[in-house]
């Protein structure tokens, strides 16, 4: 398909058999063209995944991330006649989970997926805040299946870009609905304290280790080889760590020096989501014991002082 520009918020395209998508009108920076609210299922009943924003307002990171006005409608409109017999969410930032109350109220399906997270971040947030009244009526543990008409879904647990992340992989397709952790056109932000860089490279291990067809992320392309992609996520993972040690080396240890370092032509905007990764990185090098804190900057630690 012609990605990104198949569709225009509040249309809805089909995908496969069992897919469609409806994307919602919060197109920024951070949201690409807007999140993608995915149907799953084509006969009595359906599934909803990442219902998305609702109403307007101001986020932290663009007002955009958390627009969503008449997305609920346009998810409605794409539904028909069929029943919803669940709303499923991946995790609970602002541009991916308000929109379930609104749409239990006007289906009576219950919410089902992540679990609730209300967190007050330590910095400048660069993707969307949390939702403070996300409120599921079931939550899913690893490996849980939910199933409808002709389709069966799997959780997937995959923390790291939030602690209470889920994915879900469509049975009957090899399809795998991967929300913020896996995307196409960008990198997802780690923003400490509950992201969590070593979580993050946990659950794109065990991703790579799994044989899922094809990626539906919550927003852009279509992933359609996603071992590829996830192998060289990792590896850019890795090569940030390089990076970051390297400038610890040469006694740079402040996180806004490293990042105009490690991100040369970077938007404006997005130095904010930069800062968090780098931060959540030296976390990670922290927790094993690799580099320490010293005041508003980082050291390395001699090899002396590491923990045997």
């Amino acid at each position: 398909m012609n990605w990104p520009d198949t569709i225009k918020a509040g249309e809805t395209e089909q995908h496969e058999a069992l897919v469609r998508r409806v994307l919602a009108p919060n197109a920024s920076p951070y949201t690409y063209t807007g999140t993608q609210t995915w149907l799953v299922g084509n006969g009595k009943d359906v599934a909803v995944i990442d219902p998305g924003p609702v109403g307007s307002g101001q986020s932290i990171g663009d007002p955009a991330d958390i627009r969503g006005e008449g997305h609920v409608e346009a998810i409605l409109h794409a539904i028909g006649d069929a029943k919803v017999t669940a709303i499923l969410c991946t995790h609970t930032h602002r541009d991916h989970s308000p929109a379930a109350a609104p749409l239990k109220a006007a289906t009576g399906a219950p919410i089902i997926g992540c679990a609730p997270l209300v967190l007050r971040d330590d910095g400048p947030r660069a993707d969307s805040a949390f939702d403070p009244d996300y409120r599921p009526d079931r939550i899913l543990t690893d490996g849980e299946i939910i199933s409808g008409d002709g389709w069966s879904l799997e959780a997937v647990a995959t923390p790291g870009h939030t602690s209470n992340h889920l994915c879900f992989a469509l049975q009957e397709s090899g399809a795998l609905f991967t929300g913020d952790h896996v995307m196409k056109w960008s990198t997802s932000v780690v923003s400490p304290p509950d992201g969590d860089m070593s979580d993050y490279l946990a659950s794109l291990q065990k991703l790579y280790d799994r044989e899922d067809r094809i990626y539906y992320p919550a927003h852009g392309p279509a992933v359609e080889n996603p071992r590829q992609l996830v192998r060289g996520m990792i590896g850019h993972r890795r090569q940030r760590e390089r990076q970051i040690v390297k400038l610890l080396e040469a006694g740079e240890g402040h996180v806004p020096n490293m990042v105009a370092a490690m991100y040369k032509g970077l938007d404006p905007r997005l130095i904010g989501a930069a800062g968090r990764s780098v931060l959540a990185h030296l976390i990670d090098l922290q927790n094993q014991g690799r580099v320490a804190a010293q005041g508003d900057g980082w050291h390395m630690v001699k090899e002396s002082l590491k923990p045997v």
